[in-house]
């Protein structure tokens, strides 16, 4: 039971997330090739999505009534707005349906934490929930590898998308028959109530909005930069997937070392590492800048996210669903000003780079933040 609804919830994570949300990077360059997007208005459409995203997970952490047919929405939503993906031909239009997807994928991720860390915690298999949040990692290293496919038969943005979908589709259909009943996330969740923030949850939040701004650039362009910096290149194809891979290796590394320190000490030297991705991938020149920032970032990736809820939960231990809201609408706020951010470094320098310091830096500041808890603070 416990490895079905691990699974499952898992590969709700490889759709909701790591193709509903993160297939649009390796997407960019080509809606750019086509004419649909320019790398200022790219960078406006991720905004959009990220708003999205905090609009739905801000509704999933406060809902009380249909919290199951969030879910539901939010899953198979996600997939058939995939498939609408590829009649879009415009900044707008696509802006319209990144909005949606991200609030979908918002329920989706926000109910998906709640469902699988209740359920596993009462049947004695909470270490299993750090394997579900290797979704979005495994679903962006999957179609990391289809965008090469796409890439090496020369598809359009429009035929791509309608790939993305049928994956999806399959993957869902595959596990629907697991998904939770009407009634039963109602019935194993605390009702949702105000949390009261400590010195400790209010420097988590902080950290994890942080974390979501410092990572969100390079998991946005690296693609795009990949492409900038070696054009029709096979090794800028095989930079996302890399991204994807790396994230699933990195939570399984934090599995490992789940008895080394506390979770706030490891979450601290993650966000770090991360920090010294995004700085390689803007301050190294080649290839070996690109492939430290798809190692170090989307190695910390996941593992900021599973080390930021675990750290959440041991401070406030009966608020799971409240406060797995509460950080992924934080998070969500920092991957909204990450694309704005850049759309302002494109505009007035025509680079990307600039704007990767300035995240580079607040990953350092995330870490400090949760280094040592407010009791062991001089």
């Amino acid at each position: 039971m416990a490895l079905r609804i691990a699974f499952s919830g898992f590969i709700v994570l490889v759709v909701a997330m790591g193709i509903g949300r993160f297939a649009y990077t390796p997407q960019v360059p080509l809606m750019i090739a086509d004419g649909q997007l320019t790398l200022t208005s790219a960078g406006l459409v991720a905004a959009v999505n990220y708003l999205g995203y905090l609009v739905g997970a801000w509704d999933a952490m406060r809902a009380q009534r249909h919290v199951e047919m969030r879910l539901y929405v939010g899953i198979f939503g996600v997939v058939a707005l995939t498939f609408l993906s590829s009649l879009a031909d415009n900044a707008l239009l696509h802006g319209v349906l990144r909005f949606i997807i991200g609030a979908m994928s918002g329920w989706a991720m926000v109910m998906t934490a709640g469902w699988t860390n209740e359920h596993l915690m009462r049947s004695g298999h909470a270490g299993l929930s750090a394997a579900v949040f290797a979704g979005p990692g495994g679903g962006i290293a999957v179609s990391g590898l289809l965008a090469v496919a796409i890439q090496s038969r020369a598809l359009s943005a429009a035929d791509a998308w309608l790939v993305y979908g049928v994956l999806a589709l399959v993957l869902i259909l595959f596990i629907a028959r697991y998904l939770p009943r009407p009634g039963e996330l109602h019935r194993s969740g605390e009702k949702p109530m105000p949390l009261p923030l400590t010195v400790d949850l209010k420097r988590l939040v902080w950290s994890y909005a942080l974390a979501g701004f410092g990572y969100i650039l390079p998991a946005t362009f690296l693609s795009q930069m990949a492409a900038l910096r070696f054009p029709g290149s096979l090794f800028a194809q095989f930079v996302w997937p890399m991204f994807g891979a790396a994230a699933v290796v990195g939570i399984a590394l934090s599995i490992a070392a789940r008895h080394i320190g506390q979770s706030y000490q490891r979450l601290a030297i993650v966000l770090w590492l991360q920090a010294a991705g995004v700085l390689a991938a803007w301050l190294v020149p080649g290839m070996s800048g690109l492939v430290l920032g798809a190692l170090l970032v989307g190695g910390g990736f996941l593992c900021a996210l599973q080390l930021s809820l675990q750290y959440g939960r041991e401070l406030a231990p009966k608020h799971t669903r409240y406060l797995a809201g509460l950080l992924t609408t934080v998070y969500a706020v920092g991957q909204l000003l990450g694309p704005m951010t850049s759309a302002i470094s494109t505009w007035l320098t025509h680079r990307l780079e600039p704007a990767l310091g300035v995240a580079g830096i607040t990953l350092i500041i995330a870490g400090v933040l949760v280094w040592k808890p407010h009791n062991q603070r001089p």
